[in-house]
């Protein structure tokens, strides 16, 4: 009963809950704790000091010594990602949720930079949380293939240009299967961005001359069309373009 009681009153903590004075109770055949009633204040519990036990004073150094002793707890974790990091309330919470997984997130920001650590936190809340929910509820970056290594070189790909977003994902896909890192599975596969500008206007005006109607339509004042031709311009790069590129390019052929 008390192990369980401890763990209850862990959870409760690490989600953020705090424990509310209640009389328990404990139910032998489902091994399991009851709430039987909560209290709300201490009075009805009816304390009375007991003589035979003098109060007990602690001294502040011991207090200082246990703090020093103590692992970084969540909620002042949050508040250091936050001021540290620049991340959100939400971003912080989600990323202390485990501590194994805000361990690996630091171990990568140490590995990319401080000032990569928001790209970081972002990549870690999305795509690689996608990627660990589809291998159980449970599951951390350690249990499998993939290191803060291979997060943190590929955000640099990323931020630095060399490669796209809509590329690292599948490159962070196959991480996942294979191991590999980031920046070898790029050059093995030659999937660097498509920088050129000439080969990229070459795909616009490709673009524009293959699909009259969504041109007709931009220049008839649907600026959503240009949406379609930007896509169809990424088909064309295999993905490989920087879209704002793309979209700036297009905007200069069918404005002029």
């Amino acid at each position: 009963a008390i192990d369980k009681e401890v763990k209850r009153q862990i959870k409760l903590w690490e989600s953020g809950e705090g424990v509310k004075q209640a009389t328990l109770g404990w139910d032998e055949d489902a091994g399991k704790i009851i709430i039987q009633r909560y209290k709300e204040r201490p009075d009805e519990y009816r304390y009375f000091p007991e003589p035979d036990l003098p109060p007990m004073v602690i001294d502040a150094s011991v207090l200082d010594e246990i703090r020093a002793r103590m692992p970084e707890l969540p909620d002042a974790r949050r508040a250091r990602f936050e001021s540290d990091y620049g991340l959100t309330p939400d971003e912080a919470r989600t990323l202390t949720d485990s501590r194994e997984r805000s361990d690996a997130f630091e171990e990568a920001v140490r590995a990319a930079g401080a000032n990569l650590a928001r790209p970081v936190a972002l990549w870690f809340i999305g795509d690689v949380a996608k990627h660990l929910n589809e291998r159980g509820q449970e599951a951390e970056l350690s249990d499998t293939k993939v290191t803060p290594a291979h997060i943190a070189e590929l955000v640099t790909l990323v931020e630095s240009k060399a490669i796209t977003a809509t590329t690292a994902k599948d490159v962070l896909g196959t991480a996942f299967e294979t191991g590999e890192m980031p920046k070898k599975i790029v050059d093995a596969q030659g999937l660097g961005a498509v920088s050129d500008e000439g080969a990229i206007d070459a795909l616009v005006t490709a673009a524009i001359e293959a699909n009259p109607k969504p041109v007709e339509d931009y220049r008839s004042g649907k600026q959503s069309a240009i949406g379609f031709l930007v896509g169809q311009v990424m088909r064309g790069a295999k993905g490989r373009a920087d879209a704002n590129q793309v979209a700036e390019l297009l905007r200069k052929h069918l404005d002029a």
